[in-house]
């Protein structure tokens, strides 16, 4: 029965952390862990721990896959430089800082460096959760970050267990060299899953077909791409990157609403659980000490934390003015970000479950059949660090955007409404062409025409700031939605007299349910 009660416990502290978030104005997971910490002292809840290979082959997969189809290729292309240097130098830069710090604590140089590896990436479920309110230049420059430097830690993390438990040797080239590999083979496997995954919905006409080649996409990335050695994070990030840029052209729109309230729910529910086991974990790993050793491996936590915050301070504060040094021109000078505006960026560097599941994933023997090495102590540390940075940093960050003054970021609300003025403005100018094509009788057109009309006098009334037209607007939606809910009533009433059957009201329900999503969005974009 525990598997059930877990279950429900994760789900209640979902809900209510995430209710009590926006009334707080405190970061849902800030309380998600707490929850987590408060549970571990509950006896039946004592074993439970985060187990590596879910993390890995099933969190993983399906929450990088929904961060990398809501994120802007265009966005990152422009940035591309930055994200690539924090994705893989300042990665190598953590993990050496933090395993020198490790190095100093006690622990031999191997464990030490699959310390570092743990701790080096940001988690991508963390930064898309807190990281929020700032320009959009500055959230995907964090998101890309978190979703590609997985790749190169767990490369990383992987050489590194490989030497302390005697199977390889260190070697400068190889390391290179497998990250080159991990990199293209996850890439090229990235690229193969999109392709399938394109002919395949290409051929299907089902939203729950579709959705289910949706669900097992990210996951097919992830397989091949760990089986021909090659980084499955890269795979289904590249994977979801171009599905990204193909979707609008073949997915239908019911497929994208079942696609989309499937994934919404899916990873809203998968974060939560992760961050509640983050906090079961620290509190189970904490309990296992006496009082000196506690408080040993509360000042190791706190020094390695301020190893991770310091180093991509450091990095922040620096490698800017040697780019600025090497790079003079015109268009980089205009991408220059002030010293107070980079200082949300260090801050957002959350660690999370990807850190937490490489430690736990710590091989309990070595090759001789000895213990490994210092493994109780990595994990520990792991444990201590994420949630402290985690809770630490998110209490701060409101604090940091606001004396860091971010200017205002119109550009996205500017480029919504050239879509929507663009789309509609030619939609209108091609409504003769398209009704000779479908073959629409005098009556029909003279219709649509009038509708469009309206609409195109709305559109530039507004562009006018003529506030009689947006006030009429505002009442026109408030009526239908008045409207629909009557009709709703009356469908009900009727299945309640037994005049018609449950079947038809959900039926008729489904139609009254589209139409008052489309009326109450277009309400809150006019609000």
């Amino acid at each position: 029965m525990l598997g059930l009660e877990l279950v429900v416990v994760l789900g209640v502290c979902i809900l209510a952390s995430s209710v009590v978030s926006g009334r707080l104005r405190v970061a849902a997971p800030v309380l998600l862990v707490a929850c987590g910490a408060v549970l571990g002292f509950v006896p039946a809840l004592e074993e439970v721990s985060l187990p590596p290979e879910a993390m890995l082959l099933i969190f993983l997969p399906a929450l990088l896959y929904w961060e990398s189809l809501n994120t802007s290729l265009r966005e990152i292309r422009s940035n591309l430089r930055p994200i690539v240097l924090l994705s893989t130098l300042l990665v190598l830069a953590t993990a050496a800082a933090v395993a020198s710090v490790a190095h100093a604590l006690g622990l031999d140089w191997g464990p030490a460096w699959v310390l570092g590896a743990a701790l080096a990436p940001t988690d991508a479920t963390a930064v898309s959760a807190i990281a929020r309110g700032m320009p959009r230049r500055t959230t995907t420059i964090l998101r890309a970050e978190s979703l590609i430097n997985d790749g190169t830690a767990l490369v990383i993390y992987a050489i590194a267990v490989s030497i302390t438990i005697g199977e390889q040797q260190f070697s400068t080239g190889r390391v290179g060299l497998q990250l080159v590999l991990s990199y293209a083979g996850g890439a090229v496997a990235g690229l193969l899953v999109a392709w399938l995954a394109v002919q395949v919905r290409k051929r299907l006409d089902s939203p729950l077909h579709e959705s289910v080649v949706s669900i097992l996409t990210p996951f097919a990335a992830f397989l091949l791409a760990e089986t021909v050695h090659g980084s499955g994070v890269i795979a289904v990030v590249t994977c979801g990157l171009v599905l990204a840029q193909v979707g609008p052209r073949i997915v239908r729109a019911d497929t994208r609403q079942v696609s989309y309230a499937f994934w919404g729910i899916a990873t809203f529910v998968l974060n939560g659980a992760l961050f509640v086991l983050i906090g079961l974990q620290a509190h189970s790993a904490l309990r296992s000490l006496n009082g000196s050793e506690a408080l040993a491996t509360l000042g190791a936590i706190g020094l390695v934390s301020l190893t991770v915050v310091g180093t991509r301070m450091l990095w922040s504060y620096t490698t800017p003015y040697v780019i600025r040094a090497l790079d003079r021109r015109p268009q980089q000078r205009l991408r220059r970000v002030g010293a107070r505006q980079r200082l949300v960026s260090s801050a957002a560097g959350f660690r999370g479950a990807v850190s937490l599941a490489a430690a736990l994933a710590v091989p309990v023997t070595v090759v001789d059949g000895g213990p490994f090495p210092f493994r109780d102590e990595i994990i520990l540390i792991t444990s201590g660090v994420v949630t402290l940075t985690l809770i630490v940093q998110a209490v701060m960050l409101p604090s940091i955007i606001r004396f860091s003054r971010l200017p205002e970021d119109t550009a996205l609300d500017e480029e919504l409404h050239l879509a929507n003025t663009t789309a509609s403005e030619e939609a209108y100018e091609a409504l003769p062409r398209l009704a000779d094509k479908v073959g629409v009788s005098d009556v029909v057109y003279k219709r649509v025409l009038a509708e469009y009309e309206h609409h195109m006098e709305v559109v530039r009334g507004k562009r006018a700031g003529d506030e009689e037209i947006a006030q009429s607007e505002l009442e026109y939606t408030a009526l239908r939605l008045e409207l629909i809910a009557h009709k709703r009533a009356t469908v009900v009433r009727l299945r309640d007299e037994q005049a018609i059957d449950d079947i038809v009201l959900r039926t008729v329900q489904r139609k009254l349910d589209v139409e008052e999503v489309r009326l109450s969005r277009r309400e809150v974009e006019e609000d």
